[in-house]
């Protein structure tokens, strides 16, 4: 996406970096395929599986102009899946 400056000089944007501190109270529900919320999760820690070197405080996106989508998410894994909706390792 092409925007203009005060001077009138054309730049080609191309993504937003962000950077977000969380203060321990990173917030999110877990949706299943029938719109129901799975598990509400507040006040904790960015889960580790998050993009980024976080330390659990931070929430780091990079986020495509264009098509709105997050460039540094990765697929999460099973485990980190299970971690999100409160299951251990046990069950």
């Amino acid at each position: 996406m092409k925007t203009e400056l005060g001077v009138k000089v054309d730049i080609d944007v191309k993504r937003i970096k962000t950077c977000i501190k969380v203060c321990d109270r990173f917030t999110a529900a877990v949706i299943d395929s029938d719109g129901k919320t799975v598990r509400s999760i507040e006040d904790e820690y960015v889960p580790d599986f998050f993009p980024g070197n976080h330390y659990g405080d931070y929430l780091e996106l990079d986020i495509d102009i264009e098509t709105g989508q997050i460039l540094n998410w990765q697929k999460p894994s099973q485990a980190d899946l299970s971690q999100l909706v409160g299951e251990s390792e046990d069950d």
